[in-house]
């Protein structure tokens, strides 16, 4: 018996889909230092000024630098400005 994961990896490979809809693997779109946007993410765990946490499907996103905020957010897309430092992944 195949896997959930397993044929949505076939259904990945055949059709024109892109990867990040069929899984809601996170997209990041970073600007330069000051900017990042974020699709297909879950919700905000933690939210500083040096500090935003953001669960995904596939973990977490750390964004941390200084005067960080989050400048909009929908259901599953979000911008955040300031003075980023590091983006780090966590499974």
């Amino acid at each position: 018996m195949k896997t959930n994961h397993s044929i949505k990896q076939k259904i990945a490979a055949v059709s024109e889909i892109p990867k990040d809809v069929i899984f809601g693997i996170p997209v990041l779109t970073v600007l330069g230092e000051m900017e990042i946007d974020i699709e297909n993410y879950s919700s905000i765990i933690e939210y500083t000024e040096s500090l935003i946490r953001i669960r995904t499907k596939l973990g977490q996103i750390r964004v941390l630098g200084k005067k960080l905020h989050v400048e909009y957010y929908t259901n599953d897309e979000m911008k955040i400005r300031g003075e980023i430092e590091t983006i780090e992944f966590k499974h």
